[in-house]
């Protein structure tokens, strides 16, 4: 089963950067796409960033192109989101998400799409 384990959540300031990190426990994610998404209480869920299974596709909303680079290493079964340029609205819980894929060219920022979820990490910009 695959567990997804999400890390480098924090508080900073606008301007910032940080990284978050997702690892997985019990499955190799050579073959999942991976996607980070986040959300604000009291608001959906929204797709941030996806990454293929072999790396080659990446995706990015319009709202983080630009400041956000997602990345994997494979070696160390885990997905990178570096975060750049941070500002106030990037606020929220982030969570990285996988759904088994063979296609290299197979990315998604749709929710319905994932099948395995993290418990998130929380980001906070403010001064």
């Amino acid at each position: 089963q695959l567990e997804l384990v999400e890390s480098g959540g924090g508080l900073v300031q606008p301007g910032g950067s940080l990284r978050l990190s997702c690892a997985a426990f019990g499955l190799t994610l050579d073959y999942y796409a991976i996607g980070w998404f986040r959300q604000v209480p009291g608001k959906e869920r929204e797709g941030v960033s996806c990454i293929s299974s072999r790396g080659g596709t990446t995706a990015y909303a319009d709202s983080v192109k630009g400041r956000f680079t997602i990345s994997r290493d494979f070696a160390k079964n885990t997905v990178y989101l570096q975060m750049d340029s941070l500002k106030p609205g990037d606020t929220a819980n982030y969570y990285c998400a996988a759904v088994e894929s063979l296609y290299n060219d197979y990315v998604s920022l749709r929710e319905t799409d994932f099948r395995s979820w993290g418990q998130g990490t929380q980001v906070t910009v403010s001064s």
